[in-house]
């Protein structure tokens, strides 16, 4: 095989704000969960709902971007790569997450989606403002700083 794909393509919910902040090195880093759904019939012919929810990581620019225009119940697209980061808990037993390394972020929705939202009673976004793109992955490849950067690194 000449070359492999890790490319994630998420659209969904923020399930709590942003949390932005910096490495010892100084660079921005935003953690924040994603929720999508999923409606399928089950074997009796149900309709059924899931949630699933992500993990987001974004870094640098599109880190500080996030942290100022997304907060929680916001829509958006994500585009990242999934990447697995495993630790022992307290217990000894060996635990996996997966995050997805967002390098792209477009805020969806419109007003009237947000006077729905307040409407069912979920927390309102802040109003509508446009972030600046982030420059597209192949004018400018991004990337998390692997060399200098480690989990023990990630403030939170």
């Amino acid at each position: 095989m000449a070359g492999t794909v890790n490319k994630v393509i998420l659209i969904g919910r923020l399930g709590r704000d942003p949390e932005l902040k910096y490495t010892p090195s100084g660079a921005p880093v935003a953690k924040f969960s994603l929720a999508t759904d999923e409606s399928y019939k089950d074997h009796t012919g149900e309709q059924q709902d899931r949630t699933e929810w992500h993990n987001i990581v974004a870094w640098n620019k599109l880190a500080e971007i996030c942290g100022e225009y997304l907060n929680k119940g916001k829509l958006v697209y994500i585009e990242g790569s999934i990447r697995s980061r495993q630790w022992q808990d307290q217990a000894g037993n060996k635990r996996t997450a997966y995050d997805i390394i967002a390098y792209r972020m477009q805020m969806l929705g419109s007003k009237a989606d947000s006077e729905r939202m307040a409407a069912t009673g979920m927390e309102r976004p802040a109003p509508e403002r446009q972030a600046p793109a982030p420059p597209p992955p192949a004018a400018e490849p991004v990337s998390p700083p692997e060399p200098e950067i480690s989990d023990e690194d990630i403030p939170f």
